[in-house]
């Protein structure tokens, strides 16, 4: 038969030089207290040069543990503090069960994190009576940790997307790896200096800007004064999905100049933006039927339609020919949206082309950013932009993470 110090000490995995002393549960409170020291006349390691040390005096420290059944649980430790003889110093010996200055011990600590995979920060704080800033502490430390391993040096395939952090003008820009898609960096803002950033973040993990073949990004002008400054050898591919919302927007606008004069486009939006495989059959009708009438917003429709044959182009030779003919067509439309849609295109007409050759597709990205959009509803609350990169990261950054299963 064990008694209660045997039986916990052995559940804790408590080796020397620490011994459990007493274990206390109040059933009225609902928490069970486990008082751990250590051995008398032990030596213990110096936090910094790891040289055994002698023990010059102790401090009370308190780590709230997993849960005893339904009950908290707390370790209560007088932990030492060493004065080491070769750094000439007094400091505070580490304790197995806890990291520096966390006030949690690290299985709980790995319980918060295989939580947080799974829950919204605010539900996870309310299931374990702990304040969110605690547990968004515990998260910022073991994402940079896992970070800090990181290793990009195959890196050489980069897409470049941003996401709202909140309500109106507060970006936040993210970096994938396409191949592994995954975020390897996530910093706020999108401006030009984002870019750098990234190559610095880039170079502190063995990656080596200088080696970034491709790039697709948005047509944003910071985004790309970015690149060219900071990755001058990568080709740009501007992501297909931005590239036909310039085009799709145009039509939008002809339909609403368009439906001041003629009511029956009213509530039509979506029968023109939508991919036409993506029509109900009621939808196909109705939109068979506004395009038999002599209307400007079907002839910006069939321009949109004959653009999107463009992507579907395997030779590069051709694919240009086909954008050039398209471009005439399109300037020449008399229909000032799309004329003007066609000079922006005019204007990215290299990173439009290198998509026939590269093939970068947004797929990634776009599955990327669903992950963020359930991201961001998991912190939300974050208050702070830093706790939604930390968020982003822990999502979609494929990190791994050093999570104890036992003490020592």
């Amino acid at each position: 038969m064990y008694n209660n110090v045997k039986l916990f000490a052995q559940a804790l995995g408590i080796q020397k030089p620490w011994k459990l002393d007493e274990v206390r549960f109040d059933p009225k409170e609902g928490q069970l207290d486990l008082y751990i020291s250590h051995i008398k006349g032990s030596s213990l390691p110096c936090p910094d040069c790891h040289q055994e040390c002698s023990i010059h005096d102790t401090k009370e420290r308190t780590w709230r543990h997993l849960n005893f059944f339904q009950h908290r649980a707390y370790i209560h430790c007088k932990v030492p503090r060493v004065l080491c003889g070769k750094c000439g110093s007094i400091k505070q010996a580490e304790v197995p069960w806890a990291r520096p200055g966390s006030g949690f011990t690290m299985l709980f600590e790995a319980f918060l994190m295989e939580l947080a995979a799974y829950m919204p920060v605010k539900p996870i704080s309310e299931l374990v009576g702990e304040h969110d800033t605690r547990i968004w502490r515990v998260l910022h430390h073991y994402v940079e940790e896992a970070r800090s391993q990181e290793d990009y040096s195959y890196v050489d395939q980069v897409g470049i997307d941003e996401t709202s952090s909140k309500r109106g003008h507060n970006y936040v820009s993210v970096f994938v790896d396409l191949e592994k898609s995954k975020v390897i960096y996530a910093t706020e803002g999108k401006d030009a200096p984002t870019v750098k950033r990234f190559t610095e973040d880039f170079a502190e993990h063995n990656g080596r800007p200088e080696k970034i073949k491709d790039i697709t990004c948005d047509m944003s002008p910071a985004y790309i004064k970015g690149v060219t400054e900071q990755m001058p050898g990568a080709q740009i591919t501007f992501d297909k999905f931005h590239v036909m919302k310039v085009v799709n927007d145009a039509v939008d606008q002809v339909r609403r100049m368009e439906q001041k004069e003629n009511s029956i486009l009213k509530s039509s939006r979506y029968l023109w933006l939508k991919n036409p495989d993506n029509l109900t059959d009621q939808q196909k009708e109705a939109l068979k039927s506004l395009t038999r009438m002599n209307l400007k917003t079907s002839r910006a429709y069939n321009i949109k339609l004959s653009f999107q044959e463009f992507w579907e182009i395997k030779s590069q030779e051709i694919a240009e020919q086909y954008l050039k003919r398209w471009y005439f067509w399109a300037t020449h439309s008399r229909l000032e949206p799309i004329k003007s849609s066609a000079y922006t295109i005019k204007g990215h007409w290299d990173g439009i082309i290198h998509y026939i050759s590269t093939q970068i597709n947004n797929g990634v990205l776009e599955a990327i950013n669903g992950l963020i959009q359930s991201a961001k509803r998991k912190a939300r609350g974050y208050r702070n932009t830093k706790n939604l990169i930390t968020i982003i990261y822990l999502s979609c950054g494929k990190l791994k993470f050093d999570l104890p299963m036992a003490f020592g």
